[in-house]
This record gives C-alpha cells, structure tokens and sequence, in this order.
C-alpha cells in the first residue's frame, strides 16, 4: 500500500473515530499529519508548511471585524432592518443571505471573501428566528454559488480563459451561458432547501413582527436551532437593560447613532477593498476591529473570547492534513482509480466526480483548473464544449459546503458555540451527500447545454 493510500485511509478513519465520546477531531489532525508525515521521509517543518496561515488570518480577522459589530449593537441594528425591510417574512429572511451572497460574487467577490460577509448574517438571522443553522447556512453559500459563474466573478473567467487556452471551441455566448448554468443550479438547491426546511419546521411559516434592535421576536417560540441565551459572533446580543449595562462596563462613550456609523463605515470599506483592489479581507477585518476597539473602548478580551478557536484549530489541522494528501498524490489516486473509458456522457460523469471527489476537501477553484485539461479529451469524444465545462465547474463548487474547508470553518465560526457540534455534523452530512449527488445532476442537467 502506497502512502497515498495511508493517508486516505487515515483520513477515514479520523471521521469515524470522531462518533466516539470526547474525541476531538481537531486535536487529532495534526498529529495526524504529522505522523503520516514521518512515514512519508517528510519533515515537521514540511508538514508545518501546508499549514493554511492564510486561512487563520481570514477566520480571525473576519470573526473580530463581526464580534465588534455585535458587541457595540450595530449587527443587531442590521438585522431588524433586513426584517423590516422583507416586511417580516420568515421565507424571505431566510433568502436574504442568498440575494446578499449571489451579488457579491456575481460583481467579482472572492468566494472566501463573500463568505466571510454571508456567514455572520445568515447563522444571525437563523439564531434569531427560529430558522435551522444549516439551512441558513445552504442558502448564503448557494447564493455565493449561483453568481461564481458570472463573467465578472473567478470562476467565470477562469472558465472562459481555460477554455480558450485549451482550444476546446467555446461560442461567444459561453460567459452568459456559465453565468444562466450557475444561477439556475443555484436556485434549484435554494428552492428544494427551502420546501425541505418548511416541510420539516426548519424554516418556519408565517411573519415575525419587526421588533428595536437588540431585542428578539416572540411570534415564534426558539426551536432547535434556538437552545438557549448564548451569544457568539453573528448572533444577537442581550436585550434591554443587560445590553445597556454591557455597554458600559466596556467603557463606551460615544453615542449609538456614532458607533454605529463608525461600524457600518469599517464594514465598507473591507467589502470595497478586499473586493474592488483586491487587499487580504482578513487583515482588513482585523484592522478594522482593532480601530473600533480603541475608538468605542472596547474591552480586548471580549473581541479575543469571540473568536472561534477551536475552528481555527479543527479547520487549520484538517487543511495541513489534506495538504500533505495533495503532496502525497492521494487525490490523484483517487482520480486515477476513477478514470475510465466510454461515451462521451459517460466519461464526463466520470470527470465530474473526479472534480466532485477532489473538490470535497480541496480549493475548487485550485481543482477546477487542474481537471480542465481532461476537459477537451471528454469533448474529442463528442460531448458539449460549453455543456462539459459548466458541468465540471459546477460539480466541483456543489460540494463546497462541508467543514473541511475555509467556508466551512467561517460558517462554523459564525454560528453560536452550542450549534457549532451539530452543525459540523450536518455540514459533514451534506458534504458528503452533496459528493455523491452533485456531479451526477451537474453532468445530467448541464453537461448537453
């Protein structure tokens, strides 16, 4: 057995592991990779290396930027005014952190960087009123999905640039035609996300009557994804009194119409740099925050102790881990057991999953670009040029969201500490059902267009 066959074979077995009691998968990972490491020839300080810094600097620059919003009572402020302005539809509460993802990438946002804008509203609105995390959570990044396509957004040029570098014979017409591919594949999930969660109570029916900011809705009663008065970042604060007297024994001395301008000019100006000249949202938030800590006098410790760290430990491990899988060929193994021969349907089906499979616990965008290449042997056999490579592109962003990766970890960093172990749950479920689903209805649905 290679030890690219270890290293998937220990990947499996640190998920099956984690259905025993007081087993902590990110403590593990690291050891994990570390070992596997050691039996490969490869050194600590090279395990070290696929250490993703750049996701800590993401998840804690953004989880700071957001629990200063929520500290100084500007996030709530923000919420109640999406409630009043969807006229207190539960049904459209729960799609606006769609609408807010689709545009974000559609005008060219990275989707880490829409990400880290769409979790904290989504798991917020979701604690707030009665609708489930991971329902919440579907919808924000689905939406992120349905405008990736854009001829604007990254993986619309990327398709576009590949495809002509490649030769593969794409029309004029192709960007539109990714663009109207990725939207109507996003809104398909958003539609049976939504009638599953109203069938099941996950999103309930009705209105919620749009209520001051700080306080909570009572139309309906807390459901499961409501356990109790906890707070973390992108969930409301204590009403009434209790938020008066956390505000001042954090020292605040300038007025809530102030601060709230002050936030709202910092949440800005990260979304217009990070998107317009592409500057590194996770510093961004991080300077932010620490703007308004000085200014509101905020106390350091209560930003410090809303950072998700067990996330960034569970994330950061399992990415070093799946980097030394990549380096150690495991998912061009799997690739490798994967490929076939046949019709043209057949072998896009096949690379679909290839993309699907790789996807699940790697950069898409990364393994987009590396599966494009088999894209024009899959079009030599007759299938659609512009059908193959909507199809490929869309089985290897369907499966995005599970916990293995960066926007698995903001949307569990968003949400509430008493969600977060269930919620990884359901992400892991739906990740994992999303591999065995997705390609096949990327390559059924589009792979003809």
């Amino acid at each position: 057995m290679s030890m690219a066959d270890v290293s998937v074979v220990v990947l499996v077995a640190l998920f099956a592991a984690t259905l025993l009691p007081r087993f902590n998968l990110g403590l593990a990972a690291l050891p994990a990779a570390f070992l596997v490491g050691l039996a490969a020839d490869r050194t600590a300080d090279e395990v070290t290396a696929f250490f993703p810094a750049d996701f800590f600097v993401l998840i804690v620059g953004i989880t700071a930027l957001f629990a200063v919003a929520q500290l100084n009572g500007t996030l709530d402020w923000l919420l109640d005014g999406m409630l009043r302005l969807v006229g207190g539809r539960v049904l459209l509460v729960a799609l606006v952190p769609f609408l807010i993802g689709a545009v974000l990438t559609a005008i060219g946002t990275l989707p880490a960087a829409a990400t880290a804008v769409v979790a904290p509203v989504a798991l917020g609105l979701a604690a707030r009123y009665g609708i489930s995390p991971l329902v919440a959570a579907v919808l924000g990044i689905t939406g992120i999905i349905s405008g990736l396509l854009s001829p604007l957004a990254v993986y619309g040029t990327s398709a576009r640039r590949l495809g002509d570098t490649l030769e593969i014979g794409l029309p004029d017409s192709a960007p539109v035609v990714f663009f109207l591919g990725g939207l109507v594949a996003g809104l398909a999930v958003a539609a049976g996300c939504l009638l599953v969660g109203l069938r099941t109570g996950a999103v309930p029916r009705g209105r919620v009557s749009p209520t001051a900011p700080g306080t909570t809705p009572t139309t309906f009663v807390a459901g499961p994804a409501q356990a109790g008065p906890e707070t973390g970042p992108g969930t409301a604060s204590k009403a009434g009194p209790e938020t008066e007297s956390e505000a001042e024994a954090t020292g605040r001395a300038v007025s809530p119409a102030a601060t709230r301008a002050l936030t709202l000019t910092c949440l800005a100006a990260v979304v217009v740099l990070s998107v317009g000249f592409d500057a590194n949202i996770g510093y961004l938030g991080l300077t932010a925050a620490v703007v308004q800590q000085i200014v509101l006098r905020l106390e350091p410790g209560e930003i410090v102790s809303r950072i998700p760290w067990n996330i960034v430990l569970l994330v950061g491990g399992l990415l070093t881990y799946v980097g030394l899988m990549q380096d150690l060929g495991a998912f061009a193994r799997i690739s490798d057991l994967l490929r076939v021969e046949g019709a043209p349907l057949l072998s896009l089906l096949v690379l679909c999953y290839i993309a699907g499979i790789t996807s699940f616990a790697a950069s898409s965008i990364a393994v987009f670009a590396t599966t494009m290449p088999l894209v024009p042997a899959v079009v030599a056999e007759g299938a659609s040029p512009v059908g193959a490579v909507l199809a490929v592109a869309l089985a290897s962003i369907l499966v995005d969201i599970n916990p293995l990766g960066i926007t698995g970890g903001l949307i569990l960093g968003a949400a509430r500490p008493d969600d977060r172990p269930r919620l990884f749950r359901h992400l892991l479920t739906y990740g994992a059902v999303s591999v065995v689903v997705g390609p096949a209805l990327a390559c059924v649905a589009f792979g003809w267009w």
